[in-house]
């Protein structure tokens, strides 16, 4: 009997500490979360293009990628290799966060849709500095049943402007989140995030 009274008086010492314990861990889960929902594209550019076997300068003339697309035509294929140029970033004040890398899909207007994985982790300070990151993509011009002068139209924007072509659209899903001394997994926390190309190049958030 005095085994029992020694266990529900050690009981009720425990209880508001495992009480404390579980609300300070219902709290903290969505305040990781939101990292992820509050996660911010600060740049997004287009680098080192290169149409078939040439690399592309910025300031190419129009006719030249015409005349290249001209001279693939009865190959069928060209394909377009670039680096996506971004900066990731989260709002200034939040505490930092390490993320385990994240997958990306990008869509273009006239082309299939891109997808990958960026497998690093990356760094995000909540400091308001941006982790600058770089995406290989790559697709066939020649690919599809696109007419030619929207491809030619594409083409130059990526090489010459540096740019997505509006209506473009990037969607990217974070991977693990470590911050505040937990590990939050992929998934339910860390949804799908859109973002669209404006007509001026400016990016807008989509849902």
């Amino acid at each position: 009997m005095s085994h029992l009274r020694f266990l529900a008086r050690r009981w009720r010492l425990l209880a508001p500490l495992c009480l404390s314990t579980l609300l300070v861990g219902c709290l903290a889960l969505p305040q990781t979360g939101l990292f992820a929902f509050r996660l911010a594209i600060t740049s997004l550019g287009v680098e080192e293009v290169q149409i078939g076997p040439y690399k592309v300068q910025a300031g190419l003339d129009t006719s030249d990628i015409s005349r290249l697309i001209a001279s693939s035509l009865g190959m069928g294929s060209l394909p377009v290799q670039a680096t996506l140029a971004m900066g990731l970033a989260l709002p200034a004040g939040m505490p930092a966060v390490e993320m385990a890398g994240f997958r990306w899909a990008l869509e273009m207007p006239g082309v299939e849709p891109l997808s990958g994985n960026y497998r690093d982790s990356v760094s995000l300070s909540g400091g308001g500095e941006a982790s600058q990151l770089r995406l290989p993509i790559g697709f066939d011009l020649l690919a599809g049943d696109s007419r030619l002068a929207p491809m030619v139209e594409l083409a130059t924007q990526l090489a010459s402007q540096g740019e997505l072509p509006a209506g473009s659209e990037l969607a990217i899903t974070p991977g693990d989140l470590r911050g505040l001394g937990m590990t939050l997994p992929a998934g339910l926390w860390t949804p799908t995030l859109r973002f669209a190309v404006g007509e001026d190049g400016e990016l807008i958030p989509r849902g």
